[in-house]
C-alpha cells in the first residue's frame, strides 16, 4: 500500500490524485456502474457486483440504485437495511449502516473534507471522517450527513435536513442544521 492511500485510511489529509488511489475510485466507478446498469429483479447479479463493490454487505439488504460511492469498499452495510434510489455513500473514510437502517432517496452520507483555504485546495488535498448511522434509524428523503458524523439508534432525520454533529439514540431531528425536537 502506497503512502497516500495509507493517510487516507488512517484520517490524515493525503493527495487525492494519486495512482493508487486514482486506480481505486476506477474500480468503484466500474462496479457500481455494473450494479446500477441490472434490473430490482436480478437479485444475485446485484448481490454479488456488491458483494464486490462494498466492504461488507449484510443479510436481506435492499438497495433499490442507482447506488453512487467513490471507492465502496470502506462502506460496511448490516443486516435488514433498505437503501433507496440515488444515495451517495461518498466513502473517503469508513461508512457503517448498521442493522435495520432505512435510508430514503437522495440522501448523501460525505466522509470527504478539503482545506478551507484555496491554495491548500489546490494542490488537491483531501481528508476523510468517519460517518456511523445507528441501528434501525430512518433517515427520510434528502438527508445529508456531513463528515465524522454518528446518528445514534432509532433516531429520525426529517426529510432535507443537513446532519453536522452527532445526534443521540432515540429521537426526531429535522432542519439545516439538524437539530432535536423531540424524545422517541
Amino acid at each position: 500500500m502506497g503512502e497516500q492511500k495509507d493517510r487516507m485510511l488512517r484520517g490524515e489529509v493525503f493527495y487525492y490524485r494519486d495512482e493508487e488511489l486514482l486506480a481505486d475510485r476506477e474500480r468503484g466507478t466500474r462496479l457500481q456502474e455494473r450494479f446500477n446498469s441490472t434490473g430490482r429483479a436480478e437479485t444475485e447479479a446485484r448481490l454479488a457486483i456488491l458483494q464486490e463493490l462494498l466492504g461488507h454487505v449484510g443479510a436481506d439488504v435492499d438497495i433499490a440504485g442507482p447506488l453512487y460511492c467513490e471507492y465502496g469498499n470502506q462502506i460496511t452495510i448490516e443486516d435488514d437495511v433498505f437503501i433507496n434510489v440515488n444515495v451517495m455513500l461518498l466513502d473517503v473514510a469508513r461508512i457503517v449502516v448498521k442493522r435495520g437502517a432505512m435510508l430514503g432517496p437522495g440522501v448523501q452520507l460525505l466522509t470527504a473534507t478539503h482545506p478551507l483555504e484555496a491554495a491548500e485546495r489546490r494542490k488537491k488535498l483531501e481528508q476523510g471522517k468517519p460517518i456511523t448511522i445507528g441501528e434501525e434509524v430512518w433517515l427520510g428523503g434528502g438527508v445529508i450527513v456531513m463528515p465524522g458524523v454518528t446518528i445514534g439508534d432509532r433516531t429520525t432525520v426529517g426529510a432535507g435536513s443537513v446532519v453536522t454533529k452527532d445526534l443521540p439514540a432515540d429521537v426526531l431531528a429535522i432542519g439545516s442544521p439538524a437539530r432535536v425536537i423531540r424524545q422517541l
